[in-house]
C-alpha cells in the first residue's frame, strides 16, 4: 500500500468517504438531488448512423446525487460563437447548463450526477464514477472527466462502421479501442490552456449481435475499468431470476479503484477488461456506479429488479400501455428508480449493514451504516427490432 505521501501528492485519488460519511449523510438529507429519464440528451441536429444490430435497448435511468453537481467550467459551459456576427452572450442557451455543456463546439452527451456520469442510447449504456477527492484540489473537476470520457466513448462507437449500418459486413467491435481513444481525447480537451484535473472509473455495455446456426443472437460487449459495475440479469416467473454475468471490481487498494485521468498510471489499453457475453431477448442489463453495489448485495439487486419487473407486468406500478411484458413501455425507468430508492435507503441509514461497511471492517476501519455516495443506475432490456428495423 502506498504511503500517506502518495495520497497527498495525488498519485491516485482515494475516495476516503468512510472518514466523512457522517458529514455527507447530514449534508445530503437537505441538499441531495434526484433525476430520471429514458434516454440521455443528444444534440438537436445529431444524425448518428443506425446500429446494424437487429436488437436494441429499451432503457431507463435514475440518479441520486449526494450533493448538487458543480457546473462545468469554461470553455465547457456554453457553445462558442460561430462567427463575429453571432451574439457573444449565450444567455438564451444557458437555462440548463449542466445538460447543455459543450466540447469542441459539440454538446457533451450524457448526464452528470454529482461526480458520476451516465449515457443511455439504443445500443450503448455507460456509468462512470468520477473520484470525488478531486473536489478539494486546485482545478480539480472529476465530474467533467467522467462525462467527457463517456461522451467521446459513445461517439467512437458510433463512428466505427463495424457497429453501424454503413458497413458491408459485420465485424466485431473494439470497445477498449474506443475507450482508449476517448481517454486520449479527454486528456487533450482538459490540457492547457483549459487544464482541469480529475479521474474516473469507466463501465459501458455495447449491444451487438452474432450469427449462429439458429439465426442472429444478441451479443453484449462489456468493458470495465475500476469499481463501477455491469450486471446482466435474467428475470423468471415469480420473484426469482439469474445473474448471467457481472463485472469484477478493480482496485489498487481499499476505496481506491483503478481510474483514468490525472496522475493515474491506469490506461484503457493496459487495464480495461472487456468480455463479449451472449445474452437473450428480455435480459436486463444494468450499468451502475458503486453507490449501488456499496449499499446493496448482489442478491438484493437481483430481487429488487425482478420484483420491479413483475410489478410492472401486472400493472401494479407506473404509467404505461397494456404492452408491459418483460418491463416494456416504461418498465426499465421504473426498475432504475426502484433500485436507486433501495440503495439510497441503505446509504442514508447510519445503522444499516452494507457491503462497503463489511469491507471497511475487514480493513480494520471503524465504520457502520451505508455509504452515502452518488447513486447512478442505467437499466436496459434487450429487445428485437420489428422486421429487422
Amino acid at each position: 500500500m502506498p504511503s500517506l505521501k502518495a495520497y497527498a501528492t495525488g498519485y491516485l485519488a482515494p475516495r476516503q468517504t468512510y472518514r466523512i460519511a457522517s458529514y455527507f449523510r447530514n449534508y445530503s438529507s437537505s441538499q441531495g438531488a434526484s433525476a430520471a429519464g429514458t434516454k440521455t440528451p443528444v444534440p438537436d441536429d445529431a444524425n448518428p448512423p443506425k446500429s446494424r444490430s437487429p436488437f436494441y435497448f429499451d432503457t431507463g435511468y435514475a440518479l441520486f446525487a449526494k450533493r448538487p453537481s458543480r457546473p462545468f467550467p469554461p470553455p465547457f459551459l456554453s457553445p462558442p460563437s460561430g462567427s463575429f456576427s453571432d451574439p457573444l452572450s449565450t444567455h438564451n442557451k444557458s437555462r440548463d447548463r449542466r445538460s447543455r455543456s459543450y466540447v469542441d463546439g459539440e454538446m457533451i452527451r450524457g448526464v452528470t450526477n454529482g461526480d458520476d456520469a451516465v449515457l443511455v442510447s439504443d445500443s450503448f449504456i455507460g456509468a462512470n464514477d468520477g473520484v470525488g477527492a478531486w473536489a478539494t484540489r486546485e482545478r480539480g473537476h472529476a465530474a467533467l472527466w467522467s462525462r467527457l470520457i463517456l461522451h467521446f466513448w459513445a461517439l467512437q462507437a458510433e463512428q466505427d462502421t463495424s457497429v453501424t449500418s454503413t458497413a458491408s459486413a459485420t465485424s466485431d467491435p473494439n470497445p477498449i479501442g474506443y475507450l482508449q481513444k476517448a481517454y486520449e481525447q479527454t486528456v487533450a480537451a482538459t490540457s492547457s490552456p483549459n487544464e482541469w484535473n480529475g479521474t474516473t472509473t469507466a463501465c459501458g455495455a455495447l449491444l451487438h449481435h452474432a450469427t449462429k446456426e439458429n439465426g442472429q443472437v444478441p451479443m453484449l460487449y462489456v468493458t470495465n475499468l475500476g469499481d463501477s459495475q455491469c450486471l446482466v440479469l435474467r428475470p423468471k416467473d415469480g420473484i426469482e431470476g439469474d445473474i448471467v454475468y457481472k463485472t469484477n471490481e478493480q482496485w489498487h487498494w481499499f476505496d481506491c479503484p483503478k481510474q483514468l485521468g490525472t496522475n493515474s498510471p491506469d490506461t484503457p489499453q493496459k487495464d480495461a477488461v472487456m468480455q463479449a457475453v451472449e445474452i437473450k431477448e428480455n435480459d436486463v442489463v444494468l450499468a451502475m456506479s458503486d453507490g449501488v453495489i456499496d449499499n446493496l448485495w448482489e442478491h438484493e439487486i437481483l430481487e429488487n429488479v425482478v420484483e420491479s419487473v413483475q410489478k410492472w407486468e401486472k400493472g401494479e406500478a407506473g404509467k404505461g400501455s397494456d404492452h408491459r411484458t418483460a418491463g416494456a413501455d416504461g418498465g426499465m425507468l421504473y426498475v432504475a428508480e426502484e433500485l436507486v430508492r433501495a440503495a439510497r435507503r441503505i446509504a442514508e441509514d447510519p445503522y444499516a449493514e452494507s457491503p462497503f461497511m463489511e469491507r471497511a471492517v475487514e480493513e480494520g476501519l471503524a465504520m457502520e451504516g451505508g455509504k452515502l455516495d452518488d447513486i447512478s443506475v442505467v437499466a436496459a432490456c434487450c429487445r428485437k427490432k420489428k422486421d429487422g428495423g
